[in-house]
């Protein structure tokens, strides 16, 4: 009877994980042509097209999602990595590493519109829609090419100022309400606060037991900053007021993009290992676990569209496979948020 009982409690809980399961896959959109690994993606909502710096392919896919093709492939890139879309001017930043240029596109079908010389690794960007200024992560390779954020008038397209920071800057995000800019300075362990009033760096959070901080992702609702780290593999949970840290938890191996879902209260982070792991943050600012998704080794980069409840997941071409992207909903399996 023990043992029926027992064996009934575990039914019931497989049960529930299975109906509670964080990812459903949606679709696959196939990429003929294109190879080697991609980083980040924009998404263009009114004109229903993602944008996808396949950085392998030295080119930006953009893509169809109402027919899940590509309509336009920009190439001539060296290694495209930040992406971002402004709809207000329709116009497509791209960040390129080995041409250590920032670059934007506009019209139809996209062509370039100008072009700002940045040091190399020209990587990863945030956009403050509020006053109109893009930074960008840049440099740090020795001391010809100083690490620096760079801070670029859209308006204008014009360089208004290049931040020293320690070492190269990965991710950054944006605090929209107090207007500053967090930034991931993965080879000193710090986190860089920048006040985008004042265009310059405030303060700086040494994190604890926590290298290669790579992606980070801020919860504006609650003032907390995601950051996840490789070695050892953890995701934290930081009080970003103080840059405190109150919670981790083991994550995916080689994290290298993060997402915060407000709407669901997760927080998403993506393996280049081969998975995407979901955590929630609970009343007692606790992060816990609540479900995973096996991707492929390389594919490390996505991005969360919260208006769709949809991940998009980049997977490499391997074996002579070509490259990928799979839509993930962030639904729950019986359809609703």
């Amino acid at each position: 009877m023990k043992i029926l009982s027992i064996f009934v409690v575990l039914l019931s809980f497989a049960a529930h994980s299975a109906g509670s399961q964080p990812f459903n896959a949606q679709r696959t959109i196939q990429l003929p042509g294109v190879t080697g690994k991609f980083d980040h993606f924009a998404i263009d909502l009114a004109g229903n097209r993602l944008f996808a710096a396949a950085m392998g392919n030295h080119s930006i896919e953009v893509i169809d999602l109402t027919s899940s093709k590509v309509v336009q492939s920009i190439a001539g890139l060296g290694k495209p990595h930040g992406l971002a879309w402004v709809a207000s001017t329709g116009s497509l930043y791209v960040a390129d590493g080995a041409l250590a240029e920032l670059r934007v596109f506009r019209g139809e079908p996209l062509k370039l519109a100008g072009t700002i010389k940045l040091s190399d690794d020209a990587d990863d960007m945030v956009y403050d829609e509020a006053n109109r200024l893009l930074y960008v992560g840049h440099g740090g390779s020795d001391a010809a090419n100083p690490a620096r954020i760079a801070v670029v008038d859209t308006t204008h397209f014009v360089l208004v100022a290049n931040l020293p920071v320690a070492t190269h800057p990965e991710a950054l995000d944006i605090d929209p309400e107090g207007q500053r800019i967090f930034a991931n300075i993965a080879d000193a362990k710090k986190v860089a606060v920048i006040d985008a009033g004042k265009n310059a760096i405030v303060t700086d959070w040494n994190l604890a037991g926590c290298a290669d901080n790579v992606p980070l992702g801020y919860d504006t609702g609650h003032h907390v900053l995601f950051v996840a780290c490789r070695t050892p593999a953890v995701l934290i949970a930081l009080d970003a007021v103080t840059g405190k840290e109150f919670s981790r938890v083991p994550t995916a191996g080689g994290a290298d993009d993060l997402f915060y879902d407000a709407g669901l209260n997760r927080v998403y982070v993506i393996g280049g290992a081969g998975e995407v792991d979901a955590y929630r943050l609970d009343a007692a600012k606790t992060l816990q676990a609540i479900g995973s998704v096996q991707t492929a080794p390389g594919a490390k980069t996505a991005l969360f569209v919260p208006s769709q409840a949809a991940l998009y997941v980049g997977f490499p071409s391997t074996g002579g496979d070509p490259a990928e992207i799979r839509v993930y909903s962030t639904k729950s399996a019986g359809g609703s948020q």
